[in-house]
Order: structure tokens, then C-alpha cells, then sequence
């Protein structure tokens, strides 16, 4: 791991550097090498005259560790391509060995907009090929220096020397920009600014997002909401004064396919570039947010993340954590990392947030995953028949013609506030089979969320042994995305505690109880107590 080599910055340069392709230039052509001062300029070779042909050469910028690297360009003039195939500049968040750290490739006439590292390491690589000559680049950087543009899928921000009080008379000014179309999403995880009521001497500024209150300053120790752009660019300010500081700020930022939501009822997803490797030195979250009452199960379909700690055995390096809910702070749910499938989770809300952190080096497959809405649901049976209850606010789009046993003729009924479904075992497609030498009796709860013409039917098995009144819930439908766990019926029983149900539902919750044992052994009682009578009156005769 590169984060275990310590402050031996010059040895971690040299071992990236290394014998590999990117470290060679053209023989007799001198370029490329490490920059390990605090500050500094490079340029292409012969800068401002006209680059050498067949030249490769590779730049590693490592400042202090726990320091960043902001890179600017103060000439640049490489050939132009449309896709920057013959000659070009790529710029990476770290080593260049590892394509997950590719910042952008450049050439043309437009210079590359500042780049600011996430970590103390940053390389640089200038290629050119036997073609067309022009007059290269001049570059410079700079350690700690606050400021810069991000175009990352995730990465961290911090005011400067956090979590140590920030400087005096400091401005910084960072543009996360993310790639297409998607938005940027700005979490503060921790907050200390010197505060007035107006936020006019020390302050974070957030500008081109969504928020309670985007586009003010905040100040204090309150950290700021949750923002998202409204565009694919997001930009934050921080400023001091002369005097009074804090501990300033540390911040996650989320974009493209390193942050989403899914507000359907089901889906998929996986990691970024899967089943290619996820890139290094991401932090991603991905939220599902269905409607009240429901709950969301996760299946696992494939995991293949670097391996735990050989020292520790725990997932120290890349892992995947699973909250139940929408924040981190959230109660874990799970955190695994390797490649064994966990079984699959489920939350106890409507929410559960799944989060990839990946660190500077080792990549793998990742991760791909289904989820569902589960809804919960109070099943029971008799010896005669199935009850079945579920809130109406857990099916809040749909009627109750849409929730069904075996057949649309055995639709539910709606009493108060839940649907309500008693059939007997002759009806609704209810059938007698053999399972495990046990006879059950078996139907379909069907739920359909079918809109706009898209059929969306759910489907659930229901369970009942007769002889020991147990009845059970299991998942039917979705083959086609349930990878592994389509060969057999999940379980997806969410029956509430008794207790818990009698007090949700109150009165209407009520079902028609089996009372066949009820009469048997009153029965049985009188018959006992004639037979006793009859014995007494014998003996007095």
C-alpha cells in the first residue's frame, strides 16, 4: 500500500517512476523526472522551440504527505485530435500506472484547466509521435496552495492545514465540475468557522446548487446541508480575515455515477466501470429512497473488492459498506470487502444507503448488485384459511384491486388504514403440495405496480402448514435480475411482532379467527364433566 510507506516520499517517487513504458523517453532526449520541492516549473522538452518526435516523457510530483498539489499551465501548444490520439498530455490524481487515476488527456491549443490533487502525489505524461511538431507546454505547481479544479468521480475537501485552525487572510476558490450530464453532490462531515450572524468575516460560500439556503455563507460550527448542483458544475468559497480562526472544514464531494438515487420500486447497479476496475481513491454513494412503509433488500450478485487487512483481517483498505438509511451516520448494516458474497440485507425504513470507498492503489471487478422494495405484510393462517394484512401506506400509489391472491377475483379489501385479504383454502388458486415430507398449503400474492404501459407485476409466494398454523412469504418474481438468487424462492416474511401489529392497526386490524380448536375442547369438557355426573349418579343409586 502506498499510504503504509510513511514520509519517504523520494522512495514511494522512485518506485512509481519505475522500469515501466511511461518512464521511457526517446534515447538522447532528456525530460521527465521527480519534482519533490515544494514548488515548481517543467515543460515539455526544447520548450519554446518545437518538441522532439517519438518522445515520451513521465513527471512525478510528490510534496509532503498530508499535502495536496495544484497544478497550473502557462503555455500549452500540442498537435491537435479529436480524441488526442497522436500527440497529447495526461494528467493523473496520483500514479500514472494506474488508469483509474487518469484526471484527463489534453492537446491542441487550449490549455488544461488547474488541477488540484486529491493526495501529495501527482504525475504528469507528455507523448508524442513520429508526426507534427508545435511548441509544447510550460507548467508549475505548487503544495498547499487552496484552490483548483476537480473532475473527479468523488474526492475530498478541506479548508487549508485542517484539521489544524486554517490561516488568516485566506481565499480559496474550488470548481467541481462533473463529466456529461450528471450533478454534483457536496456533503460537509465536519464544520468550524469562525461564525457572526451574518457570516461576514470568516465563511464557506457554495454557489450553482440546490439547498435550504444556496448561494449563503456559512459560518459556525453548524455544518452546512447537503447540496446538489443544478448543472454538472458545483463551486465552493472559503475566505478568512485577519484575525480569529477555527478548524475550518472537511467535505465529500459525489459525481456522475459515483452518486445516485433510485426511487424505483426495484433495480440494479454497480460500481463505477464494472466489470473493467473501479478507479482509485473513491468515495461513492448510492441511495435508495423508496416511499414510506416499505422496506429495501439488497442481493449481492458478484463482489470482488481488495482483499482485508493480512494483519488485522478486517476491511481496511477498498471496502462496501451498507447503512440503514440515507446518511453514514446511519446504523452499519454490513462492511465487506474480498470476494465472498454476503447474504443480502434488508433495512428497517424506507432508505438504505450503499457506500464504495476504494483507496491509492490494488483495483478489482467490484461490485454489482439488485435490490427490492419489500412490503411488509402481517401473515397467518388457520387450519382453514390465509389472513393477510398490509398497510395501505406501504402501497400508497396503488388500489386494492391490485393486490391480489391467485386471481383478481380474490382481490383485497380495504378496511381503514390496510388491505385486507381472507381467503380459505378452497379458493384464490390455492393448492395442497409436499414439501420437505410436510403437506403446505400453497398461493400467489400477486401486487402490481404496472404504470405508463410497463407491465410491473410482484410476485410472492404464501405459505401455511395447516397442522402448525405457521405461515410464510416468499419472493417469486424477477428471474431475470436476481442473478444467484433466482433459482429459489427468497424469503421475504416482515411480518411485525403481534404486539407491534395490534397497536398499528388498532381494531381494524382484526381477523376472523379458526375456532374449530375452540369447540373441540369445550366438547371435550363437557363430555368430561357428564361422564363424572354420570358416575355419580350411579354410585348414589
Amino acid at each position: 500500500m502506498l499510504a503504509q510507506l510513511g514520509s519517504s516520499c523520494l522512495l514511494l517517487a522512485v518506485a512509481l517512476l519505475g522500469p515501466g513504458p511511461r518512464a521511457r523517453a526517446m534515447k538522447g532526449v532528456k525530460c521527465g523526472g521527480v519534482l519533490s520541492a515544494p514548488s515548481g516549473n517543467f515543460s515539455s522538452p526544447n520548450f519554446p522551440r518545437l518538441y522532439p518526435y517519438n518522445t515520451e516523457c513521465s513527471w512525478l510530483i510528490v510534496v509532503a504527505e498530508g499535502s495536496s498539489v495544484l497544478l497550473t499551465f502557462h503555455t500549452f501548444d500540442l498537435e491537435y485530435h479529436d480524441t488526442c490520439g497522436f500527440d497529447f498530455l495526461e494528467i493523473y490524481n496520483g500514479a500514472s500506472g494506474d488508469k483509474g487515476n487518469l484526471l484527463g488527456r489534453f492537446c491542441g491549443q487550449v490549455p488544461p484547466p488547474s488541477f488540484a490533487s486529491s493526495w501529495h502525489v501527482m504525475s504528469v505524461i507528455f507523448h508524442s509521435d513520429k508526426h507534427v511538431a508545435s511548441r509544447g507546454f510550460s507548467a508549475g505547481y505548487q503544495k498547499d496552495v487552496c484552490g483548483g479544479v476537480l473532475t473527479g468521480l468523488s474526492g475530498v475537501l478541506t479548508s487549508p492545514e485542517y484539521p489544524n485552525n486554517y490561516p488568516n487572510n485566506v481565499e480559496c476558490r474550488w470548481v467541481i465540475r462533473a463529466v456529461g450530464p450528471a450533478t454534483v453532490k457536496l456533503v460537509f462531515v465536519d464544520f468550524q468557522v469562525e461564525g457572526n450572524e451574518e457570516c461576514t468575516y470568516d465563511y464557506v460560500a457554495v454557489l450553482g446548487g440546490l439547498g435550504p439556503a444556496r448561494g449563503q455563507h456559512y459560518c459556525g460550527s453548524t455544518r452546512p446541508p447537503t447540496l446538489v448542483s443544478l448543472g454538472h458544475e458545483l463551486q465552493v468559497a472559503f475566505k478568512s480575515d485577519f484575525n480569529i480562526g477555527g478548524r475550518g472544514f472537511k467535505a465529500y464531494y459525489f459525481s456522475g455515477e459515483c452518486q445516485e438515487v433510485y426511487m424505483a420500486v426495484r433495480g440494479n447497479f454497480s460500481s463505477p466501470q464494472y466489470p473493467s476496475s473501479y478507479p482509485n481513491n473513491i468515495r461513492c454513494h448510492w441511495t435508495i429512497r423508496l416511499p414510506p412503509g416499505y422496506r429495501v433488500k439488497v442481493f449481492f450478485l458478484d463482489l470482488e473488492l481488495e482483499g482485508p487487512n493480512s494483519l488485522t483481517k478486517t476491511c481496511d483498505f477498498d471496502h462496501l459498506a451498507a447503512f440503514d438509511g440515507a446518511s453514514e451516520e446511519a446504523p452499519l448494516l454490513g462492511n465487506w470487502c474480498g470476494h465472498h458474497l454476503p447474504p443480502p440485507v434488508t433495512s428497517s425504513h424506507s432508505q438504505l444507503l450503499l457506500l464504495l470507498h476504494t483507496d491509492r492503489s490494488i483495483t478489482h471487478r467490484g461490485f454489482s448488485v439488485a435490490y427490492i422494495g419489500v412490503v411488509p405484510m402481517n401473515v397467518s393462517c388457520s387450519r382453514m384459511d390465509f389472513q393477510i394484512l398490509i398497510s395501505t401506506q406501504a402501497l400508497a400509489p396503488l388500489g386494492r384491486t391490485q393486490v391480489y391472491l391467485g386471481s383478481r377475483r380474490c382481490a383485497a379489501q380495504e378496511v381503514g388504514s390496510t388491505f385486507r385479504i381472507q381467503a380459505r383454502f378452497d379458493t384464490c388458486g390455492t393448492e395442497s403440495q409436499r414439501k420437505n415430507n410436510t403437506s403446505v398449503i400453497v398461493s400467489v400474492l400477486y401486487i402490481d405496480f404496472s404504470a405508463d404501459g410497463q407491465e410491473d407485476i410482484h410476485e410472492y409466494e404464501v405459505r401455511c402448514e395447516p397442522r402448525r398454523k405457521e405461515a410464510s412469504v416468499h419472493l417469486l418474481s424477477g428471474s431475470d435480475w436476481l442473478g444467484p438468487y433466482a433459482a429459489t424462492a427468497e424469503h421475504l416474511q416482515e411480518a411485525p411482532p403481534r404486539d407491534k401489529a395490534e397497536a398499528l392497526e388498532g381494531p381494524v386490524a382484526m381477523v376472523a379467527q379458526d375456532t374449530s380448536d375452540i369447540v373441540f375442547l369445550g366438547l371435550c369438557i363437557l363430555a368430561g364433566v357428564l361422564m363424572v355426573a354420570a358416575i355419580v349418579v350411579l354410585m348414589l343409586l
